[in-house]
């Protein structure tokens, strides 16, 4: 079993991380500015989940969840280039496909005794819970400050003042705009 340390410790977090914003990526309706940022957020926690894997080994062996990890760095990304291209029905099937497997990979870490989560949970309960309640409360503080972020630069634009329709002639007269 591997002990806990910082790469273990982060790995975790940001998988927790990424479980917590798939679900709001997934079922809002909306696509716009926090889709696009809290898919950016979305798309390195997952990039670091995957790429992190590779260093955490049980006895030196890797196992078939860092296939998974491969599989699912080469779905992000094509996932990403779909997202450029705007071919939306590519993303979205890339995107919740990987989702997906997170969270079977997660549910694996979790359930098979001898692994880190497991152990945590039973020996340190209320630590466990802190972590995932951090995790959850960064997900809400970072959707809420987009949507309010969003509100104000609306409203910032409201108040502007519109352009003048007269301007002044170089004889110093006002004329106005057609």
């Amino acid at each position: 079993m591997e002990p806990w340390n910082v790469l273990l410790a982060s790995h975790v977090i940001a998988a927790l991380f990424v479980l917590a914003i798939g679900p709001v990526q997934i079922l809002r309706r909306r696509r716009d500015r926090i889709h696009r940022t809290m898919g950016h957020l979305w798309v390195a926690a997952m990039y670091y989940v995957c790429f992190s894997s590779f260093w955490i080994v049980s006895d030196g062996h890797f196992s078939w969840l860092h296939g998974l990890s491969a599989f699912t760095i080469v779905t992000v990304t094509l996932g990403l280039i779909s997202a450029v291209r705007r071919n939306i029905p590519a993303h979205r099937g890339n995107m919740i496909g990987s989702y997906i497997g997170i969270a079977v990979a997660f549910g694996f870490a979790i359930s098979v005794p001898g692994r880190a989560i497991p152990r945590l949970l039973a020996e340190d309960l209320p630590t466990a819970l802190y972590v995932a309640a951090l995790v959850a409360l960064s997900v809400a503080v970072v959707f809420i400050s987009l949507r309010r972020g969003g509100r104000q630069s609306l409203q910032g634009a409201r108040h502007q003042t519109a352009p003048s329709t007269s301007a002044a002639s170089p004889a110093g007269t006002v004329t106005g705009r057609k």
